[in-house]
């Protein structure tokens, strides 16, 4: 058997089989998993017993038989190596982690006794051995997998990922190897790490910047990403991490200014004066920059994160995947997701989880991505037997059978070699490999903390443990590849360039910014004079209209739809006959489809998106005897491309995902839809700390839409309410925009103005349910063509005579239509209903001038569903108050109507839902109907 056949199981070695001097008869009833796999342990035995035979024909049968079972003995013996070696590998660089030899890692175990150890036995090119004494393997198994790298890889079923990864860490002759020139790189990497996080020790004493001491082997390593990664083809890589280590990151990998770093550390700004923002604190900062070895020129970015651990990895991954479109990468073969954790985060923090499972997806996969864990061994002040219930924090990874290469942080050498060979297997097969590098803090969690109140042991050692740079300074000595005057020279020489640069940061201001650069090109801030039209056409030509309508409502010769979903297309294709009756999902995809005609890219993904939560979308049609699918939209001619994905069920990374490709492709529309409003909850950190705040904090603009279905029906607390108050409250600085459309047109008209405006704001939207198929949510052909645009305030359908309004209730969403319907039934002539469509930024002149136009008002009223403290009462209130002022109503107050206050958002009954609604309505219209039932708060 040779060493690219090796014997693979998918369980481990047990007891049961694996005892001492087993009969080989017991072969037969082994259960080795695959049946691949028994057939390479039956090929074996033969050839065993065939080479014993054939080393001594006229041996007794007996010696023979003994001989194939050594043979088959040394097998199990190597393949428990493969499977569990890493246990015994020398990972932790402060030895506080013992590494004992597992049992069934000794030759004992395995039935050989202390005569058989140097007794050559037949292994059939393993280890680069036909014959070998199992001295001879047990010395090359521990130098493979017992040394300062441990590799799990044996959980993968693919053999030729198994195989590609065996032929690299395993054999007599496998061992790692750089050139004397490279050692040097690697140790001068180190000292400018260690140095770097000693000179601001030195310069800022007490001042929290999450140094990397410890972990500094982190540097060189990540160089040998850019480096072997050019090498292979990569021309952009995608860096997210979190705060540890980031300050070494962006000066020593990124090559952000030491200048630019102390300029901050002093208390100056980021960026210039001018640009504005609330800024961040440094070590939250990102860069970019260009990098060139051996002549391949690599773009590096590093993205801005919050302190939210981990919730930068699906932003890295989106943008990543928009960069891969726009390069016609369909393998990502050219763009690099780089994703630096801490080890308690990666363990315990969902979202990683979540990015995890983006890796094998269609629309969300990136090729693979390098994780590198900076397994400090400790989470704040939490030890990892209380931080997690798993031996080593990347065991989540497995779960997409990811290999993984635990390595001693002490090694540099090994740190850099896992990561090269990380880069290797990422370019050749397309998928996530993680690499856990054991290290220390050498302070606690941040340099003011005193981290021996919680682990005196670890702190005594690491008061005495050498820095790395001595570690490994010492080795090359003894090596000859330098001597003691190479490092200090080299050290001297580095401190004395930080000391330059120090001085120079005096003086020093940024004089750019780069937020508006590369593909940004030609977007920029809407209160620049030249960028500053914010209402502007969006209405299409009557025959893209009907190109548009005639791909929509026509079905392919030999597709086979669902009969309802031809009704629904019929239905359509009455519309476009008669002009009238337009809905919702049709207003949509006409919204998608001129935009993609018009040469514009978009890009809708969320939980059951391509047909629609509640069926209205039907953006795909599946052939109902093929299974295949069609999307009409991808066929618009026109050069635009239309992209709808059905998303894994997470809300988190998802829309962190589609919150990153936003940063990356400004000129697509980029959609995330909830599958109801509110479960966008399980997304709260991304919209807080990225979507409504990372224009100001990093000055990082983007155009995401966030589709969210809300309206109160009955469905109960967990299907009515997209938290319209908690986006309302995110609003100042102009951040974003929020809107809850009650016309198919209009919401045409605001996706259309979402991509066609020369800046960007995020966009969330609260979408209807009732209202797709409402009799009177619909629009007419002319709404979408000609003079038509995106209104802010929408007028009543039957409002009273000009001028005669005496009580104005404004609302927004799907209640005007319901206040509508019951203000005619009741005759009144004198409650006038106007829609609030636009929330933020607040359409104040609008609805000034609409005040103005009522002379007789007596009242005014804010209607809404939600409970009192729920709903957008207390945002629009002083907004109200002030366009009364405004129109000359001084001293004219809004009033409430609407659900009293509640700490759930809805009711889940029936009833109970149906008089809170009646009694709101009455409220609102000023009407003395009322339904037995809860009460309704009216102010």
């Amino acid at each position: 058997m040779s060493d690219d056949q090796p014997i693979t199981f998918e369980r481990e070695p047990g007891p049961s089989w694996a005892r001492p001097n087993w009969p080989i008869a017991e072969l037969d009833d082994i259960n080795l998993g695959l049946d691949p796999t028994q057939a390479t342990i039956e090929a074996f035995k033969k050839a065993a017993t065939e080479k014993a035979a054939a080393a001594a024909p006229a041996a007794d049968p007996d010696d023979v038989r003994r001989a194939a079972e050594d043979s088959i003995r040394a097998m199990m013996l190597i393949r428990t190596y493969r499977v569990r070696g890493h246990l015994a590998a020398k990972l932790d660089p402060l030895g506080l982690h013992h590494s004992e030899l597992p049992a069934d890692l000794t030759p004992e175990y395995h039935g050989f006794g202390p005569g058989d150890l140097d007794r050559p036995i037949w292994v059939g090119g393993a280890l680069g051995f036909e014959r070998a004494t199992v001295r001879e393997i047990v010395k090359v198994l521990q130098a493979n997998y017992c040394g300062t790298v441990g590799v799990e890889y044996m959980h993968i079923n693919d053999l030729e990922e198994r195989r590609f990864l065996q032929e690299r860490i395993e054999g007599k002759d496998a061992e790692i190897q750089f050139t004397p020139e490279g050692k040097r790189s690697i140790l001068q990497k180190v000292i400018e790490g260690e140095q770097w996080e000693k000179f601001l020790a030195r310069k800022y004493v007490g001042t929290k910047r999450f140094g990397l001491d410890g972990g500094e082997s982190a540097i060189p390593a990540l160089e040998a990403v850019i480096k072997y990664g050019g090498q292979y083809g990569v021309e952009e890589i995608d860096v997210g991490m979190a705060h540890r280590g980031r300050l070494n990151v962006l000066s020593n990998v990124m090559g952000k200014p030491y200048r630019a770093i102390f300029h901050e550390f002093a208390g100056g700004a980021t960026n210039p004066a001018d640009v504005g923002g609330s800024g961040d604190v440094k070590y939250h900062l990102g860069a970019s920059s260009d990098r060139e070895f051996d002549g391949n020129k690599v773009h590096l970015s590093l993205l801005p994160n919050p302190s939210h651990l981990e919730a930068v990895d699906p932003v890295v991954l989106g943008k990543a995947r928009a960069v891969m479109t726009l390069k016609g990468d369909k393998h990502g073969k050219t763009v690099l997701p780089i994703l630096l954790h801490g080890d308690a985060a990666f363990a315990g923090q969902g979202v990683v989880w979540e990015c995890l499972s983006f890796s094998g997806l269609p629309g969300y996969g990136t090729g693979g991505t390098i994780h590198f864990i900076i397994n400090n061994q400790v989470g704040f002040t939490t030890s990892p037997q209380f931080a997690r219930s798993s031996p080593y924090p990347s065991d989540v990874a497995k779960g997409i059978q990811a290999p993984i290469l635990h390595v001693n942080g002490d090694d540099p050498e090994a740190v850099t070699f896992c990561c090269k060979l990380a880069t290797e297997f990422r370019q050749t097969f397309g998928r996530d490999m993680v690499i856990d590098m054991w290290c220390y803090r050498r302070f606690g969690h941040n340099e003011g903390d005193e981290p021996s109140f919680t682990q005196p042991q670890m702190y005594a050692e690491i008061r005495q443990h050498p820095p790395i740079s001595q570690i490994y300074g010492k080795r090359l000595i003894a090596e000859g590849v330098i001597d003691q005057a190479w490092i200090e020279e080299h050290t001297k020489g580095f401190v004395e360039h930080l000391e330059e640069e120090f001085q120079a940061a005096v003086s020093y201001l940024p004089n750019k910014a780069d937020w508006f650069e590369g593909r940004w090109t030609g977007l920029g801030r809407p209160d620049e004079p030249v960028l500053g039209r914010r209402n502007i056409e969006t209405a299409v030509s009557d025959e893209e209209f009907r190109k548009v309508g005639e791909l929509l409502t026509t079905v392919p010769e030999g597709i086979h739809v669902h009969k309802t979903l031809q009704r629904i297309l019929d239905a359509k294709k009455a519309m476009f006959e008669t002009g009238s009756g337009f809905d919702w999902a049709t207003a949509e995809a006409l919204a998608f489809g001129t935009l993609v005609a018009e040469g514009h890219n978009v890009r809708l993904s969320g939980q059951d998106s391509g047909r629609g939560t509640f069926s209205q979308r039907h953006a795909v049609w599946v052939d109902q005897q093929s299974g295949e699918k069609y999307i009409p939209l991808t066929h618009v001619p026109g050069g635009g491309r239309f992209e709808v994905r059905d998303s894994p069920l997470s809300e988190f990374g998802v829309l962190g995902f589609e919150y990153g490709y936003s940063l990356a492709d400004p000129r697509t529309l980029v959609c995330w839809e909830a599958q109801f409003g509110d479960f966008a909850n399980g997304a709260q950190t991304i919209i807080d700390q990225f979507v409504s705040s990372g224009e100001a904090k990093w000055l990082r603009a983007s155009g995401l839409v966030m589709l969210l279905p809300h309206g109160f029906e009955g469905q109960g607390p967990e299907h009515s309410s997209a938290r319209l108050e908690r986006y309302l409250q995110l609003c100042a600085d102009d951040n974003m925009q929020v809107a809850n459309c009650t016309t198919p047109a209009n919401y045409f008209h605001i996706l259309r103005r979402q991509l066609l405006r020369d800046f960007r704001k995020p966009l969330v939207m609260m979408t209807p349910k009732s209202l797709l198929r409402h009799k009177l949510a619909v629009s007419e052909a002319s709404d979408f063509t000609g003079e038509s645009h995106f209104r802010r305030i929408v007028s009543d359908l039957n409002a009273p005579v000009e001028g005669d309004t005496r009580r104005l209730v404004l609302c927004t969403g799907k209640l005007a239509y319901e206040l509508m319907e019951a203000r005619d039934a009741a005759g009144d002539r004198s409650t006038e209903i106007v829609r609030i469509e636009q929330l933020y930024p607040y359409p104040s002149e609008p609805l000034v001038k609409r005040l103005k136009a009522m002379p007789k008002l007596e009242s005014v009223v804010w209607a809404q569903e939600e409970p009192r403290n729920n709903g957008a009462w207390f945002f629009v209130e002083p907004l109200i108050e002030q366009c009364l002022t405004d129109a000359g109503f001084r001293g004219l107050r809004a009033q409430y109507a609407g659900r009293d206050n509640s700490a759930s958002p809805a009711t889940g009954l029936a009833k109970r839902h149906a008089a809170e609604q009646a009694n709101l309505i009455a409220a609102a219209l000023g009407h003395s109907s009322r339904v037995e039932g809860p009460a309704v708060a009216a102010q």
